[in-house]
């Protein structure tokens, strides 16, 4: 099934309207929020919410276990018989030890730019759709538009499980997924999945003049950190590329480690936290099975000297990769309205993985670069807000399924 649009052409790059007024103070709106991922994102679900329901429409709401958090999924078209999602993050990054030139929540306009925390990522997307939600709510296409926000997604896009989840309870079934995540309004196909665990060591400690008393948590873990190491040499070296990737291929990484409390005392314990970024073609899961395996290996002898010492894993999230392509009926209408025959590949993670997995044929497009995402001085063109603009017109122009 295919997405056919309005006979109008796209508009050239010079061309676009500049951005509406209301879109605009929509979008500063979101971005003097402080929705970072350690806040609650309430406030920002209620005001979309109540925008909603100037319009009529009912908003279905999922939270966390501690109701401090909520996704928001709403129907724009009630009745027709499939729907099509606006995806997007309600969530930011910090800002702390940031550079900033500007009040990270102050959503300025100068220069052609709108700065602020999620202005680009993804806020300048939300406050369009929301902007446009009238046009969709009365467009003649004989699809809904769905428009989905979750909380949690760049801690490992934890909230738009439960979203998910809940839209396949009430039996909602739609066509397919645009995700505005930052590209540049150019679809893209595909990104590597992010995987990232915590490893627990626990050794024996002991005087460091009687190492052989003890179990050297720190030593220990260094094992299995060079055994990540060599897994990710390992890729570089052996996997089948997959071009167009900035990075062709499978990686690890370490990004923390911690343990020890003196240089004369042989340390109990120690912790890492490390991730796998996987190609779409390549399998997460295998890798830290490999590696749990082999961290496995060592503890017979760990466990002779004290029995209570061992590894144990923790799983911090486990974001998939997403592979769609260009030849889905979604990529083709995301670049009709984008007015571009382009698609690309993007390095960073994004819930699309979800959603394919979910039978939801996705793509990835929305405004502003992920250069500009998670900075200092983060911000989003008016340009690129005026192309997202244009594609949310198109996106209610669009005539007819066939």
């Amino acid at each position: 099934m295919a997405f056919a649009s309005s006979t109008s052409p796209a508009p050239t790059l010079t061309s676009y309207p500049p951005v509406s007024a209301h879109a605009l103070q929509l979008i500063q709106a979101l971005v003097r929020m402080n929705t970072v991922s350690h806040n609650s994102n309430l406030a920002l679900i209620h005001f979309v919410r109540d925008e909603l329901q100037k319009l009529g429409v009912a908003s279905r709401i999922t939270t966390n276990a501690d109701k401090t958090k909520a996704n928001l999924f709403a129907t724009l078209g009630e009745g027709k018989p499939a729907g099509l999602i606006l995806s997007g993050h309600t969530d930011t990054v910090p800002w702390d030890g940031q550079d900033w030139t500007r009040d990270p929540l102050s959503a300025t306009v100068s220069d052609g730019r709108l700065y602020g925390r999620g202005s680009c990522d993804m806020k300048g997307f939300i406050g369009l759709a929301l902007a446009h939600a009238g046009d969709f709510l009365n467009s003649q296409a004989p699809f809904a538009v769905h428009l989905a926000l979750s909380y949690d997604e760049e801690v490992g896009c934890l909230g738009v499980r439960e979203l998910i989840a809940d839209m396949k309870d009430a039996g909602i079934a739609p066509l397919a997924c645009i995700i505005g995540e930052p590209t540049s309004m150019v679809p893209a196909t595909a990104h590597k999945g992010v995987y990232r665990y915590k490893c627990c060591v626990r050794g024996k400690e002991a005087h460091s003049s009687l190492t052989p008393q003890s179990v050297n948590a720190i030593e220990m873990a260094a094992r299995v950190v060079g055994k990540l190491r060599d897994m990710g040499e390992g890729f570089e070296a052996n996997e089948p590329r997959y071009e167009g990737f900035d990075v062709p291929f499978s990686t690890t990484s370490v990004g923390q480690f911690h343990g020890g409390i003196a240089d004369n005392v042989v340390p109990r314990d120690a912790e890492f936290r490390y991730e796998f970024r996987n190609l779409p073609t390549a399998d997460a899961i295998s890798m830290q099975k490999e590696l749990v395996a082999y961290a496995e290996r060592a503890q017979p002898a760990m466990k002779k000297i004290a029995p209570d010492a061992g590894f144990s894993f923790e799983t911090i999230c486990e974001v998939p990769a997403f592979l769609g392509s260009a030849g889905d009926a979604v990529t083709q209408l995301a670049q009709r309205l984008a007015g571009t025959k382009e698609t690309t590949l993007v390095a960073f993670g994004t819930e699309a993985g979800l959603f394919k997995n979910a039978g939801i044929p996705t793509v990835v497009c929305g405004p502003g670069s992920i250069t500009q995402a998670h900075q200092p001085d983060e911000f989003v063109s008016l340009e690129q807000l005026a192309r997202c603009q244009a594609f949310m017109k198109g996106l209610a122009n669009t005539s007819e399924l066939r």
